[in-house]
């Protein structure tokens, strides 16, 4: 039977019995990041509450939330009613610093899930007037109770950042506002400037490019020392020359309230190293590859600039090491999971496409079309530094030609562009899904055909299959077949439910690795003892989800995130419970990013095994946060399906 002890009465303010209760909130998030005034507000208001084991402290039947409850000692294991979770492995437990059940509190609903002490526990207690006003007061609570993963993930990018501005001696976040990012007032001249004029202007202001506006301050081109050499030194034109005759035209152009991230992402893949911000077509100033990466050793834009220009396959691998010290700058200023991503699948992009234009340079050029594509991990955009190849061919057949005539020609290109792929850092995929492989060397009427039987049929290789092929984009050549082949089986899997359950059913072979006796449930083998496999255990869950809740609702999407999202915006799921399944999935990315550099640095081959007892108390928080919102994405997959 529960009791309850009020901490304090009258005016006993900092007597014996708050001042503890304030030192064990201040330990824990998001309580550590409250006002001290707001802080002693909520420590006032607590009641402290006695369950014994096995004893409910909510109850669906119970009617609306009406108490907000913190963990202080013992521990609380969450049920579903529906369920023997003993046996389905859906039960979760709570432990000391941690709060419920916040969502029905803030709904006004009952809660769905039964909390239970799982031994002789204590709660602190707060009614549910006090927590509504507590969250008027404060900023931090409120924040945290309304976006609670989102929270604590950006508790984890201020420490890093933090550390990272420390370290590297200034803001190295690409974080900030073009506004903020701009150093001096933009420099320019008229396009009928003759280049001496403009090149004595260059050097008396110490700048390497020139912006060319109109009279409205409208920018028309950009001239820069590249263009010095290329267009007038080389060519020996003379010095009286109108700038407007050897500028770039139509400059790269962003708005101030842009992002700096988006302006290293345009110059990359541009190949440019100046964007101009303007608004509402005015100049405001200019945003130059150095603005961005002064104080790294590796910039984005020279090095997508490098492996664009690299004269052979031996100067990609030298460029290898470049491409694994940017990434591991990004993460050590704690950039964000998806422009992490984002940018080695822009990098990785830009070597295969390398590679492809080397290969066909030593080979010869096929003289049909055909478009080579990426499966998996990289064609969901959602690669680390740990990937290996997934990849193929669609082609044309020409009227003159049959499907294993063309197939013949482009095989031995195929498995020269993968050898050098292996040769630069990308492993040969040990299933052999490449493009070597004739069966991932088609036609779109084999494509079509093959993905049909494995729909129609659904065996348990056809679901396998599935799980990689169905997540594809183009890397390099036309786009349209490609296209056209993801409108039509995305239309087929949606009128064949019989394939989507067979899809869900796989998916929920792979639960999530919360445990009853202890946070997490890890390997007990040698190889990798008191471990979680992230990317089997924690990622898989989420990519197959989003894949299957995506394909059920014709959301052609490859990527996991623009999946989720599209669900929200569908109304399929909340948009606040999408972004939830955003946050911990980008989460449990992060966490493998920074463990693969952790490795990296030691010398280590990289693998997917993390010890959570070597993790600190706000990352073990996310974590089992992360693996609770890929229960709730398949308890939706089992609701949808009468699993």
């Amino acid at each position: 039977m529960s009791s309850t002890t009020p901490l304090q009465t009258g005016n006993d303010r900092h007597t014996g019995v708050l001042l503890p209760v304030l030192e064990f909130l201040r330990k824990h998030a998001p309580f550590d990041q409250m006002e001290p005034a707001h802080l002693e507000y909520l420590a006032k208001r607590l009641r402290l509450s006695f369950y014994a084991r096995d004893e409910k402290i909510t109850d669906p039947g119970n009617g609306p939330a009406s108490k907000f409850f913190i963990i202080k000692q013992g521990r609380v294991r969450g049920e579903t009613p529906s369920e023997d979770e003993q046996v389905s492995g859906n039960a979760w437990e709570l432990v000391p610093g941690e709060c419920f059940p916040i969502g029905a509190l803030l709904a006004r609903r009952p809660v769905r899930t039964i909390h239970r002490a799982a031994e002789d526990t204590f709660c602190f207690e707060l009614d549910r007037d006090d927590f509504d006003k507590l969250l008027k007061l404060s900023t931090a609570f409120n924040d945290f109770c309304t976006r609670r993963l989102a929270s604590l993930l950006d508790q984890v990018h201020r420490q890093v950042q933090a550390s990272a501005a420390t370290n590297m001696g200034g803001d190295t976040s690409l974080n900030i506002r073009l506004a903020d990012r701009i150093r001096r007032a933009p420099v320019t001249c008229r396009p009928e400037s003759p280049l001496a004029e403009v090149l004595r202007i260059m050097d008396a202001e110490r700048i390497g490019s020139m912006v060319i506006t109109d009279e409205d301050q409208r920018p028309l081109g950009v001239f820069t020392l590249h263009d010095l050499l290329s267009r007038v030194a080389l060519p020996g034109l003379p010095l009286d020359t109108p700038v407007s005759q050897v500028m770039t035209p139509n400059p790269l152009s962003l708005p101030p309230t842009a992002y700096a991230f988006e302006a290293a992402m345009l110059m990359a893949s541009r190949g440019f190293g100046h964007v101009c911000v303007a608004e509402r077509g005015r100049l405001h100033g200019v945003i130059s590859e150095r603005d961005l990466f002064s104080l790294q050793r590796v910039g984005l834009v020279s090095l997508s600039r490098a492996i664009n220009k690299a004269s052979d396959i031996g100067a990609l691998i030298k460029l290898g090491g470049d491409v694994h010290q940017l990434i591991g700058q990004m993460i050590a200023q704690g950039v964000s999971v998806a422009q992490i991503s984002q940018i080695i699948t822009l990098l990785n992009d830009h070597v295969a496409r390398r590679v492809i234009e080397l290969c066909q340079a030593e080979l010869g050029t096929p003289p049909f079309a055909y478009t080579w594509i990426a499966f998996g991990s990289e064609g969901r955009q959602e690669q680390t530094l740990k990937t290996d190849q997934d990849n193929g061919i669609l082609f044309e057949t020409p009227p003159n030609m049959s499907n294993g005539e063309v197939r013949a020609v482009l095989l031995p290109l195929a498995r020269r562009i993968n050898e050098a792929l292996a040769e630069c850092g990308y492993p040969l995929c040990t299933g052999n899904i490449m493009a070597s492989n004739p069966e991932c060397c088609l036609s779109f009427e084999e494509w079509q055909a093959r993905f049909a039987r494995w729909i129609d049929q659904g065996t348990p290789e056809h679901l396998l299959n599935a799980s990689i092929f169905f997540d594809f984009r183009t890397i390099e050549g036309p786009e349209q077949a490609v296209e056209r082949l993801r409108r039509w089986f995305t239309d087929k899997v949606k009128g064949t439910p019989r394939f989507l359950r067979m899809m869900a059913q796989n998916s929920l072979r792979n639960r999530p690795p919360l445990g009853l006796v202890r946070d997490f449930v890890v390997s007990g083998s040698a190889d990798h003892p008191n471990s979680i496999d992230l990317k089997l255990h924690g990622l898989t869950p989420f990519v197959d989800g989003a894949r299957i809740l995506a394909l059920a609702h014709g959301i052609t999407a490859t990527n996991t995130l623009e999946r989720f999202r599209g669900l929200g915006k569908l109304g399929v799921v909340p948009r606040h419970e999408s972004e939830a399944w955003c946050d911990a999935y980008v989460y449990i990315q992060l966490l493998r990013m920074r463990h693969h550099r952790e490795q990296q640095q030691a010398g280590e081959e990289t693998d997917n095994f993390v010890d959570p007892d070597k993790l600190n108390d706000l990352d073990r928080r996310i974590l089992k946060e992360s693996f609770r919102q890929a229960r709730k994405i398949q308890s939706r997959i089992e609701l949808d399906y009468q699993l």
